[in-house]
């Protein structure tokens, strides 16, 4: 297992900026990693050093998250969008071919980066998500009204006196445990005069008045080319509902799926057998 500390790269692009940070050698085979929403590139904290003996692991900071650039006012963010900034990012850091991990929105993101570009992802790995969340139809009217008519922001910008108490804020809204929030969290704080702030764009909570329909997430899904793992917590997770999540698996040539005893943050909860699962779809050996 790796001690070394992780680099920060700055990625710019032509209208942004995106951060990440990477672990592992240079010259070793890419594994480019993408985190979920209102998360950063700390979600990987616990995993990465376990698989930078063999790949350099490089977690990208979605727009909007972390310390990555936010959207000029006036705009959105869009799940379509994050596609685009991924392989922006990844023309920048010039991977001709790369491994793609994703978790929850990541993973969501990853699946269509995946689809988008068949032939420069190698292997997909993805915890707790396959695809953008879907519409049924059912309430398709009215989030659409709710989302155009609010005025809404997102949360307060609040300040927290301490590192610990902003900790425990997250621990409290996620249920994940404050050990594996830790990481997440000191990475999304930023200090001024009035204390600690969350980085993260607060436009992230306004809700999308628009979704993919069902059939279009598995008309997407069917692009994906690479040989696929994807990971998921037992008992389910309440917006992963398991018939969801098998139809859209069956929608790609190449899929394993297992299941893995814990939580949504699996592999902060689990690093070690969660590393152990990415080895063995990545052709590594199952060592830590």
């Amino acid at each position: 297992m790796s001690t070394v500390a992780p680099t920060e790269l700055d990625i710019t692009l032509p209208h942004s900026r995106l951060r990440a940070l990477a672990w592992g050698r240079e010259d070793a085979p890419p594994l480019l990693a993408l985190h979920g929403w209102l998360d950063n590139a700390g979600s990987f904290a616990r995993l990465a050093p376990l698989l930078a003996d063999r790949w350099r692991v490089i977690a990208l900071e979605l727009p909007g998250h972390g310390h990555s650039d936010h959207l000029p006012p006036g705009q959105h963010y869009h799940f379509i969008d994050y596609v685009r900034a991924v392989l922006a990012a990844v023309d920048a850091l010039q991977l001709t071919r790369y491994h793609l991990l994703g978790h929850s929105l990541g993973a969501g993101v990853a699946a269509l980066v995946a689809a988008a570009t068949p032939g420069r992802v190698d292997r997909l790995l993805l915890v707790e998500g396959i695809g953008p969340i879907g519409d049924d139809g059912h309430l398709t009217l009215r989030r659409f009204r709710d989302a155009l008519a609010s005025s809404a922001t997102g949360r307060s910008l609040r300040a927290f006196p301490s590192v610990e108490l902003a900790i425990s804020a997250r621990t409290m809204a996620s249920g994940l445990p404050a050990e594996q929030a830790r990481p997440i969290v000191e990475r999304g704080l930023r200090q001024t005069e009035a204390g600690w702030h969350w980085r993260s764009d607060p436009r992230l909570n306004r809700a999308s008045p628009l979704r993919m329909a069902e059939t279009q997430v598995h008309a997407l899904l069917q692009g994906i080319e690479a040989p696929t793992a994807l990971l998921l917590a037992r008992p389910q997770t309440p917006y992963l509902p398991d018939a969801q999540m098998r139809a859209r698996a069956a929608c790609v040539g190449n899929m394993a799926t297992i299941h893995m005893d814990g939580g949504h943050h699996l592999h902060l909860e689990h690093p070690a057998d969660v590393a152990a699962w990415a080895r063995r779809h990545l052709g590594g050996d199952a060592q830590a």
